[in-house]
């Protein structure tokens, strides 16, 4: 278990239950301490805590993961995964190759949703028993939307959609709370939560969205991490990640974190996207991701990437490696060399995202056309960590 150096913001104008801003928001650098200490504006009330009796999870070393948020819908549709020619279940296989942490994301409600994606809480939990018995982690991706949400959207639920600022901040922690309550209850508890999802331009669009409303997604985040906090008691609090897309450039993930910080929103990994046909050349990642843990001094884990194993995503453009089976097992060794290259042990992992999928995800998935894996079940092999 660890402890950590905390802030109680005291907001004399807000009922009780809120008064405690972030009694679970753990600053655990002096730097990051000595900014919000120099910025937070009158009339708050600032208590020092020291060392604080609120728990944080430990870290559980180098994360090898994968996003299988599909994996129960491909099943639930007859979708087979095979490694030589036979049945295999793709969370034993993942296992047997040396994965350790399982990603599943959350929407609000999808039944409300066009989209009509699978990924409600019953869902969510059934899958998170499954993983959880299997001995992986469990990080968990809170979208805080009803659908897909990314720098290009990021629609409000439908039921909060008509609610003012201050609704809305509640509305965030309350379904937080409960969401990780109920987790915490059927003994699947996450061991990491991302507070939104790639959300370089904010969340909850239009009240949380960017650059203008930086203050009120500083509330919404604040939120949601005390939520988490709330509702994973009297358990240690899971690890929080802040989650944004941009691996491939370094003056907008700067602009965003900087802005996180100044805002009083504490966290304790940064999540990054990489998918080179959006995000450039692996020696721009390498370079970046040195660059933000010298800033930051913070763990750094690439929380999503994929490559095609057949060709479609890098049509046209620059490639470090061919889509093609071989390809795309290079793609993956070079990625996670790049990430425990991270000065100081800041690097802290890789997921790829969605192995398991149909349709037209298939390509960047870990099974061909006829459903059996392919050579980039391999990457960790040889090197991977307990």
């Amino acid at each position: 278990m660890q402890y950590s150096a905390s802030i109680l913001f005291v907001i004399p104008s807000m009922r009780m239950e809120r008064t405690v801003v972030c009694a679970a928001a753990l600053l655990r650098r002096t730097k990051m301490l000595s900014i919000a200490l120099r910025q937070l504006p009158f009339p708050f009330c600032i208590i020092l805590l020291g060392l604080s009796l609120l728990p944080r999870a430990a870290a559980q070393g180098y994360a090898i993961g994968a996003d299988v948020s599909f994996l129960a819908k491909c099943e639930q549709d007859g979708v087979v995964f095979k490694e030589n020619g036979k049945a295999v279940g793709v969370l034993a296989l993942l296992r047997e190759h040396h994965y350790n942490w399982v990603r599943l994301r959350l929407f609000h409600d999808p039944a409300a949703s066009a989209d009509k994606l699978p990924n409600d809480l019953p869902y969510t939990l059934a899958l998170a028993k499954r993983s959880k018995a299997m001995g992986f982690h469990l990080l968990l991706d809170l979208h805080y939307s009803d659908t897909w949400a990314d720098p290009g959207k990021q629609f409000t639920p439908a039921a909060w959609s008509k609610l003012k600022h201050e609704q809305l901040v509640h509305e965030v922690y309350a379904y937080t709370r409960d969401a990780i309550a109920a987790l915490r209850q059927q003994g699947v508890l996450p061991d990491m939560v991302q507070v939104g999802n790639e959300i370089t331009n904010g969340m909850l669009w239009p009240d949380g969205k960017l650059p203008d409303n930086w203050d009120n997604l500083a509330d919404l985040l604040n939120a949601g991490i005390r939520g988490v906090a709330v509702g994973s008691a009297p358990d240690p609090r899971p690890r929080i990640m802040i989650h944004i897309e941009r691996s491939g450039d370094y003056d907008a993930a700067v602009w965003f974190f900087d802005n996180l910080i100044a805002h009083h929103v504490p966290f304790d990994v940064i999540g990054l996207s990489y998918y080179p046909f959006w995000h450039g050349r692996i020696a721009q990642l390498r370079g970046n991701l040195h660059d933000f843990a010298l800033r930051y001094r913070l763990p750094i884990i690439i929380v999503e990437t994929a490559y095609n194993w057949t060709p479609g995503g890098m049509a046209g453009k620059k490639t470090d490696f061919p889509e093609s089976p071989e390809g795309q097992l290079a793609f993956l060794r070079t990625v996670d060399a790049a990430v425990r290259a991270i000065p100081n042990g800041l690097g802290r992992g890789v997921f790829w995202w969605e192995p398991a999928a149909e349709g037209g995800l298939r390509g960047r998935g870990f099974f061909d056309d006829d459903g059996n894996v392919l050579p980039v079940i391999t990457a960790f092999d040889s090197s991977a960590s307990p």
